[in-house]
């Protein structure tokens, strides 16, 4: 029987009078990666950091390795690995420094010198973190997460400001990480990223769930809302998203030009 790495039941988080997260339900097994999606604002931090213990709920459960996260983080750090959004490092220390304190917090670390090599950062070992590229640290961040050995990774924007080619050798690893059993929990405006990689996916707008299930289901839900005019079974998540998702406004030529 496939267990379930985490289960999360009316999750309500609430910021003053922002309803940040509203009645969220979605479980996640063991090898599986669940892709959170939706616009700014939309409450999918929020989420993500009622699991990993940053945020008590309001109301609602939240069990990761079967506990509380809120109660038991400590205990569920042990086998979570997470990559944050944005992450500050102090301002001296060099690659291969932070590498080893985070291995330190660990009784039995994955091999960092390897994790430099695979993420294309050996040559910055002796780099001061300070003065590595954006896409580089984003890297760095990726590595950290993954020396304790998770069996549970959660990934804030996995592959934002990384050049096409890392992105994709990225997914790659990803694909061979779930293959071993690990489970991960994605949040990404890449939709490319999302078809590539998901096996579910939870879409939040305004903090309400509004779809969690597989790919397929997300094209269903997407054919029970696009009108039959515009519908393309072939069409890629991302094209479907757009036709679904609430409009934004944006400047456009006639804006800028006062028209």
């Amino acid at each position: 029987m496939v267990q379930k790495i985490v289960q999360v039941e009316n999750l309500n988080l609430t910021y003053k009078s922002l309803r940040a997260v509203q009645n969220v339900s979605f479980s996640l097994k063991e090898g599986e990666l669940l892709a959170i999606i939706g616009q700014n604002g939309s409450g999918k931090t929020s989420t993500v950091e009622c699991i990993e213990g940053l945020r008590k709920p309001d109301s609602g459960s939240i069990s990761v390795f079967g506990k509380d996260p809120w109660l038991h983080r400590s205990e569920i750090y042990q086998k979570m690995g997470v990559q944050l959004q944005e992450t500050e490092y102090p301002s001296k220390i060099r690659v291969e420094e932070q590498c080893r304190l985070f291995a330190s917090f660990y009784e039995k670390p994955a091999d960092w010198n390897l994790l430099l090599s695979q993420l294309n950062l050996d040559s910055k070992r002796k780099s001061p973190v300070s003065k590595l590229s954006g896409g580089e640290k984003q890297r760095l961040s990726i590595l950290l997460s993954l020396i304790g050995r998770p069996k549970l990774l959660v990934l804030d924007e996995l592959t934002t400001g990384l050049d096409p080619e890392v992105r994709q050798n990225m997914w790659s690893s990803f694909k061979d990480i779930k293959e071993n059993g690990i489970s991960i929990i994605m949040v990404s405006h890449y939709l490319d990223e999302v078809e590539v990689l998901a096996d579910k996916m939870l879409y939040l707008e305004k903090g309400k769930q509004l779809f969690f299930g597989s790919q397929q289901e997300f094209r269903a839900y997407a054919e029970s809302i696009i009108p039959k005019s515009d519908w393309n079974a072939d069409a890629s998540l991302e094209k479907l998203y757009l036709q679904i998702a609430p409009k934004t406004k944006g400047l456009t030529m006639g804006g800028i030009y006062g028209e």
